[in-house]
């Protein structure tokens, strides 16, 4: 999917906040920077100078996106930072770096900042092409960091094994419940299946299938997160109970009308909204980060991602599928004889 990023703040920020894709930037630029404060600063006419324009446009962004910015590493200096800043350009001899001695104050950028007037300048060139350098350094660091594809990125995360496998229980309660309290032929399993992703997701798993262009033979649920297979465990568990309730009351089978009512009351449950809520904005917003797949019907919950969530799943806590199942052989198996 085509990323513009200077019309698209969620696409700055998941790059900013993804610590691996900004260390294999910097990496590329080679900028002539100042050390200060353990970081790398850049001026506002260092700023200008490499972008080739003039001071005003970069005030007029800074006008404009000042908050954007300062969240990303833009300050102005006075007082004795300032002073130290002066001394540091002194003491590190940087030719590009002029500070005048009645300076008062100074903005300087870090090199996130940097990189994120990069990603809003349209004036530029320069800034044109950095930008399409940066989408293909974090298509590769990510694609380096999970292994080559972002499929299944959620089987790295060190709960989904755990998920999954309780959720396996939890359909098979589903599915029996279905088998044994529904009045209908086969296709109810598939049919009672989407209504409950229609309620999570707002589209069905065919729907689901398209927006991450999965195979025939791909399973959906095995490309869930660990927050979405459990909503989707306490639903199926929750309707079951609720089926074979009716049933118990009713001496017979239910006719597919009582059972569509039966979910729709079940759905309508208000303890539901905050975890169909969390749920939306985990998988929109990491299925837009990581898979660079958009669930339209959801784009409202999309947020970006926080440093936090780039480690959880690429970072050295994670860990392949065929890793975590060897080192939770023991935790199965108790599972399996409870």
């Amino acid at each position: 999917m085509a990323k513009d990023l200077t019309n698209s703040p969620v696409d700055r920020q998941n790059i900013l906040n993804n610590p691996y894709a900004v260390t294999e930037i910097q990496k590329a630029t080679h900028l002539t920077s100042i050390q200060f404060e353990g970081a790398e600063r850049l001026t506002k006419e260092q700023i200008t100078a490499f972008f080739e324009v003039d001071a005003r446009t970069i005030e007029r962004y800074l006008e404009k996106y000042g908050d954007e910015l300062g969240r990303n590493g833009y300050e102005v200096l006075r007082g004795n930072r300032l002073k130290s800043f002066k001394k540091e350009v002194e003491v590190q001899f940087v030719p590009d770096i002029h500070v005048g001695s009645k300076t008062t104050q100074l903005g300087i950028f870090d090199f996130r900042a940097f990189l994120n007037i990069a990603m809003l300048l349209t004036e530029s060139e320069r800034a044109r092409l950095l930008r399409q350098t940066i989408l293909d350094i974090v298509i590769d660091a990510i694609n380096q960091r999970s292994g080559g594809g972002t499929k299944y990125i959620n089987h790295r995360d060190e709960d989904f094994l755990l998920s999954w496998f309780q959720e396996e229980d939890y359909r098979k309660e589903f599915t029996d419940a279905l088998r044994d309290y529904v009045a209908m032929g086969n296709f109810k399993y598939p049919m009672y299946t989407d209504k409950i992703y229609v309620s999570i997701f707002r589209g069905n798993a065919k729907e689901y299938r398209k927006i991450l262009r999965l195979h025939a033979k791909d399973k959906v649920r095995d490309t869930l997160y660990s927050e979405i297979l459990d909503l989707v465990a306490a639903y199926e568990y929750g309707f079951a109970k609720v089926l074979e309730e009716a049933f118990k009351k009713e001496g017979r089978k239910l006719t597919a009308w009582q059972v569509d009512k039966l979910f729709h009351e079940f759905e309508a449950q208000p303890h539901w909204k905050p975890l169909i809520e969390r749920a939306r904005n985990k998988m929109a917003s990491r299925d837009l980060a990581f898979r660079d797949a958009l669930h339209l019907q959801l784009k409202e919950y999309i947020t970006p991602l926080q440093a936090n969530e780039f480690e959880r799943f690429l970072g050295e806590k994670s860990k392949e599928l065929v890793d975590r199942l060897e080192d939770a052989k023991e935790v199965f198996k108790r599972l399996k004889d409870r």
